[in-house]
């Protein structure tokens, strides 16, 4: 078995200046990001470093007086670095990184955060790190990847998050926060036009309607060509790579009272889009056959594949295309039911459908191709009451969540299984070898989640300076599940499954100065258990894995070095119980088996640094610095296909982000602005078990945005550049029969221009 060594991982020479380069700029005063100052309010003035609220805790505070580690991403970065999706974010979040893997479809956003995350998106999996949407948990990674348009602000805080947020935020979690309605009444509208086809445009509207009600509304489409071609097929409906969403939100304020209100928003997302890039490369000195009780089957010619690892080699109709659609409700209703004490009720519902799958042989051969459909129903309710006593501050509430959803393929051919009229090479029919196949496959899971949770947070302030805090949650999910799978025999398999946890965490943070803070933190999260994805090999496959807990020990330090310096810095250390790891075999029974271990004892480790520094009036760096050492450190017995010391998947050792802006004041008043990005992720490996073919290389991105706005301040023009030198990375490799899949990257370089104009509405 492979053992994987943190110390394989380097960086050839040309990184290394660099990463000398951003580490000098990130330690300049210890670390770094923090939210770039909102509509440029801090440039071309001698106003200091803006302060950052934040609602990480589900109380508003300044980020540098949160006890946890957390990044904000305001509007002002999201310009300036060309954030479009949730995709993007994770290019500027120290040990953050967001991939694509699922299904092929570019809706599909896998979250990790400190090496916690997982890839698949198959509804019996749950995602390591939770996704919300204001307060609203996502439940599905597919469709995750939502645009971004008219947003305030994404905050990510990462670290186990068990008793504010609860299950499934064992890595941490993300909390987008639109723009709330009312106090306004501007309207805007936008266009892209760039290279490789790309066109966007958007609208918004935020206006007080009357005293008591105010509206927000937000309407996008956006559109790209594709990178490349399904070259067998005569009459492809996509290119692949090809874009194109239609998404809106509607949102509503009726204040009935000073001390009640209540909001109802909704929204919707409609993507068709082409295949993700998709190759293999075939392993070397590896097998392009594999036996069958003796019987030897011809797999794949490497002449068969595209030349070009962006063209699709694939003749099943279908497959060149993929689809996302999504829609969903939600009500926040607040009262203020006394001076100190305040009520809050979210009711929400969403629903989801998508269309993907992946010809995993990437030729003309009927060898492995897997047609995918899925959807998902999720409703939850939350109640919470918070307030201040004296010196205490408090969040409490009680939390339910159900969801339904199915994944369903077919028909599938899996060589030599389940091939039409499938012939060993010595000519006997598999059927006679093989009691489970058939001509073409089937698979379906089925499953519904019912989660509980009651919870309580509280701060105390011991002195002005020193405070404590902490917080409980229980927690309780109860899964039923149902699959059929050609392996089965023809009969259903029904599982059923209960998990709970209580989660806690204490805290302390003290007040150095006026503008700096230390703080220390111990929490322990939980992640639920569930059902493997695909138990290709049997009924007996399907069964339930347990539930991963966490203990994270952490302490930091961030606040305001001078007027014009911020900085936040975490230093951490996890341990995990039970880590559930997915490990993806091909060769095992008639399909592409997943099985989920708990892999005994896991340890994750390091710093995160992040910087904001007014070098002058009209110059700002923002940077960020992450160092990851995970890996794991004891297997129980029978654990499987996972080594002590291998590194979980998709989580890269470095990661680091630089982006400087200058600003500078033309004499006629208006104001051009010129930003660059940087970001660099470290090689990671494509599974939770070292395999040097399965390596994915790091990757360095340099975006630039030049923006000019007129002295009225009610339009701007800006020139933008995205992945200036064109770096094709891979999103996911997996070892097949011989060969390696390949996702690749799908934001190539792109340059263009974007015209955005406000009108105040009064």
């Amino acid at each position: 078995m492979s053992t994987y060594s943190p110390s394989s991982r380097t960086f050839n020479p040309a990184r290394l200046s660099v990463l000398s380069l951003a580490i000098s700029a990130s330690l300049l005063s210890s670390a770094a990001l923090a939210q770039a100052s909102e509509a440029k309010e801090a440039t071309v003035s001698d106003e200091p470093v803006e302060k950052i609220m934040v609602t990480a805790r589900k109380r508003t505070e300044s980020i540098f007086e949160t006890p946890t580690a957390v990044s904000s991403i305001g509007e002002g970065i999201i310009d300036d670095t060309n954030v479009t999706n949730l995709d993007d974010i994770g290019k500027y979040v120290p040990n953050l990184n967001i991939s694509r893997y699922g299904g092929g479809n570019s809706g599909h956003a896998a979250v990790f955060i400190r090496g916690i995350g997982l890839q698949d998106h198959i509804i019996t999996t749950d995602p390591g790190v939770g996704v919300y949407l204001d307060g609203v948990y996502l439940g599905r990674q597919m469709g995750a990847n939502m645009s971004l348009p008219n947003i305030e602000r994404v905050e990510v805080l990462r670290g186990p998050q068990g008793t504010l947020y609860g299950r499934n935020t064992l890595g941490g979690a993300v909390n987008i926060i639109t723009k709330a309605p009312g106090a306004q009444d501007i309207a805007s509208v936008s266009a892209k036009a760039g290279t490789r086809g790309r066109f966007a445009t958007d609208m918004y509207i935020n206006s007080d309607v009357t005293d008591d009600l105010s509206v927000s509304a937000t309407g996008s489409f956006k559109r790209r060509d594709g990178v490349g071609e399904a070259v067998n097929l005569a009459n492809p409906e996509r290119d692949i790579g090809e874009e194109e969403e239609y998404s809106g939100r509607i949102a509503a304020k009726y204040q009935f009272s000073s001390d009640f209100a209540v909001t109802v928003a909704a929204d919707f997302v409609e993507n068709e889009a082409g295949q993700s890039p998709y190759t293999i490369e075939f392993t070397p000195n590896g097998p392009t056959e594999f036996s069958i009780d003796d019987g030897e089957f011809y797999l794949l010619n490497p002449s068969l594949i595209p030349a070009d690892p962006d063209d699709l080699g694939t003749t099943v109709p279908g497959l060149e295309s993929t689809s996302y659609s999504g829609w969903g409700a939600a009500l926040t209703a607040e009262w203020a039911m006394t001076n100190t004490l305040d009520l809050k009720f979210i009711a929400s519902k969403r629903s989801s459908d998508y269309e993907g799958g992946l010809d995993d042989d990437a030729s003309p051969l009927n060898l492995s191709e897997f047609p995918e459909t899925g959807n998902a129903d999720q409703h939850s309710l939350e109640l919470q009451l918070n307030g201040t006593y004296d010196n205490f501050d408090f969040v409490s509430g009680l939390y339910y969540f159900n969801e339904e959803g199915t994944t369903a393929s077919g028909p599938w051919t899996f060589s030599p299984f389940n091939v039409p009229g499938g012939l060993l090479n010595d000519g006997t029919p598999v059927a006679e070898v093989c009691s489970f196949c058939g001509d073409y496959g089937y698979f379906d899971l089925n499953q519904e989640t019912n989660a509980y949770a009651a919870y309580v947070n509280v701060s105390y302030s011991i002195t002005d300076r020193l405070n404590i805090g902490g917080g409980l949650r229980y927690s309780r999910d109860e899964k039923d599940a149902d699959a059929l799978f050609p392996s089965f025999g023809g009969e259903r398999a029904f599982r059923s499954a209960d998990f709970s946890e209580v989660t806690w965490d204490v805290n302390a943070g003290y007040t150095l100065s006026d503008d700096l803070n230390v703080y220390a933190a111990v929490q322990k999260g939980y992640q639920t258990g569930g059902f493997p994805p695909r138990p290709f090999g049997g009924a007996a496959q399907f069964v339930s894995f347990d539930e991963t807990t966490a203990i994270n020990y952490e302490i930091g330090f961030k606040g305001n070095l001078t007027d014009d310096i911020s900085f936040m810095s975490a230093f951490f250390l996890t341990d995990y119980t039970d880590l559930a790891l997915p490990f993806s075999n091909p060769q095992a029974g008639g399909g592409f088996v997943t099985i989920v271990e708990n892999a005994g004892e896991s340890r994750s480790q390091g710093v995160e640094l992040e910087l904001t520094a007014n070098v002058t009036d009209d110059f700002v760096i923002r940077s960020s610095l992450g160092f990851l050492d995970a890996e794991i450190t004891d297997l129980d017995e029978g654990v499987q296909g996972i080594g002590e010391g291998d590194a979980p998947a998709l989580s890269p050792k470095w990661t680091i982000m630089v982006a400087p802006t200058y600003y500078h004041e033309l004499s006629s008043g208006a104001l051009m602005t010129f930003s660059v990005d940087y970001s660099f992720r470290d090689e990671m490996q494509g599974q939770s078990v070292y395999n040097a073919n399965e390596t994915i290389d790091a990757r360095e991105l340099v975006g630039f945005n030049v923006s000019y706005e007129p002295a009225a301040g009610d339009w701007s023009l800006s020139l933008y550049g995205k992945n200036v030198f064109n770096e094709v990375y891979d999103q996911g490799r997996l070892a097949q029969n011989g060969y390696v899949g390949i996702v690749r990257s799908n934001d190539r370089s792109e340059f263009g221009l974007r015209f955005t104009k406000t009108f105040d509405l009064y």
